[in-house]
């Protein structure tokens, strides 16, 4: 549970950061034109980022799974194995 609340919190966290960020540029003394095409090159990048987190994320949970997977087959072999010699 504790790593669901910190996953929610980082990601309130990195939703605090992008609308700092989007109000710090729109209040900055620079021409619209250029605001707009900062704001386009980090929604591009905050993009790009998701996607690299999101591929990170997917492979990790793919490996525990595959962990996972080969202890509860050990832990299934192990069984039938007592069950044997118990029978024996």
């Amino acid at each position: 549970m504790a790593d669901k609340d910190s996953g929610d919190n980082l990601i309130w966290f990195l939703a605090g950061v992008a609308v700092g960020v989007a109000a710090g540029m729109l209040f900055a003394p620079r021409a619209g034109r250029e605001i707009r095409r900062m704001i386009g090159e980090k929604t591009v990048e905050g993009k790009d980022y998701l996607v690299d987190a999101g591929r990170d994320v997917y492979a990790k949970s793919r490996e525990i799974y595959e962990k996972g997977k080969d202890l509860a087959e050990d832990a299934a072999e192990l069984f039938e194995r007592g069950r044997k010699a118990v029978r024996l």
